[in-house]
């Protein structure tokens, strides 16, 4: 059974109608793959875009990845304490928009988690197949908190900000969706104005097809159980989708299972009944971050705050029999 979601509104006029083939590009990045399907104009080469998709993507590497020793990220987490470091403008705005969310949520996403995210096996330092101790836990946790970056240790003016000593950025469950959006925006300015942006399951659609249809995209649901949920269609004309699941990434170990979603707040895995949550947004930046956010508040608590910030969201929760599905009214809005 399949369901259909359309914008309720949208932000421009609907646009005409493209001439054009749909060409298709794709490759990896930030540990994941990336996919581009686009009208490309007559007065535009296939061969230029794909190398200016890989220029986008590989400079979000460059300045955010902390799995990259070379990155403007690891350059602060290296810096002394009480030092400032420059950030080149796009790695500050997501940090930006990354402490704005760890604000909201009250610490549920936290871009100074890194190291608990390494410590679990999630991160650069590699997999693990037991639970680290309590007291591995607890001395990790003392060198994180969004917290220790007080209002006056980031300088808008000046894109600067403060390493207070020890303190480890990490932007991993925001930079896929700001990728996204980087090479949408690249490819508005090369005059490719309808295309879809995919990176690691993360989506941003704009425009239609040559045969007037928007970019029609399947909502993601739990692998293992992809048919018990109902299959849902999105229309991604001006929306970005993004999910997060306890299922892409985990380990077992002593009869337990262990995902990657960290709660900052414990400094453990979250530990619920919610097994994915999916945002619609205009920006694939905070319906990723948003995405995590809600995955680590649970059904309950991340419902509240999706309803709170009027979020289209879809949260699938565990239970004996499937699945239950819990909806936002802005979600619920705009199925037809």
């Amino acid at each position: 059974m399949h369901r259909v979601l359309i914008p309720v509104a949208l932000a421009a006029p609907p646009p005409s109608v493209p001439q054009g083939q749909v060409r298709q590009w794709h490759g990896e990045t930030m540990g994941t793959t990336w996919t581009v399907s686009a009208v490309l104009p007559a007065n535009r080469h296939g061969d230029e875009i794909d190398a200016g998709i890989r220029a986008v993507l590989d400079n979000v590497i460059a300045e955010m990845s902390n799995w990259s020793e070379t990155s403007d990220l690891s350059r602060f987490n290296r810096a002394d304490g009480d030092s400032w470091v420059t950030l080149p403008q796009n790695a500050f705005i997501v940090l930006q928009a990354a402490l704005q969310v760890a604000r909201d949520s009250g610490g549920a996403f936290d871009p100074t988690a890194g190291p608990l995210v390494n410590l679990w096996g999630f991160g650069p330092a590699g997999k693990r197949t037991v639970a680290p101790s309590p007291d591995d836990v607890a001395r990790v946790r003392q060198h994180c908190g969004w917290q220790r970056l007080h209002a006056d240790d980031v300088d808008a003016s000046q894109r600067r900000v403060r390493q207070p000593g020890g303190l480890s950025l990490d932007v991993c469950a925001i930079a896929k969706g700001f990728g996204v959006d980087a090479v949408s925006r690249y490819l508005d300015g090369c005059g490719v104005a309808h295309h879809l942006v995919e990176i690691g399951g993360e989506l941003r659609g704009q425009g239609l097809k040559p045969d007037g249809m928007p970019w029609w995209v399947e909502l993601e649901s739990p692998v293992a159980d992809a048919d018990a949920a109902q299959r849902t269609l999105i229309a991604l004309l001006g929306l970005s989708v993004a999910t997060s699941g306890d299922y892409r990434r985990y380990f077992e170990a002593d009869g337990r299972r262990y995902a990657h979603t960290i709660d900052p707040r414990t400094g453990y895995p979250a530990a619920h009944a919610l097994a994915s949550v999916t945002v619609i947004h205009r920006e694939c930046m905070m319906a990723d971050a948003l995405s995590t956010a809600l995955m680590v508040l649970g059904p309950h608590a991340g419902l509240a705050f999706a309803q709170r910030h009027t979020l289209a969201v879809r949260l699938l929760v565990r239970t004996p029999d499937g699945f239950d599905e819990l909806t936002t009214p802005a979600f619920a809005a705009m199925l037809s």
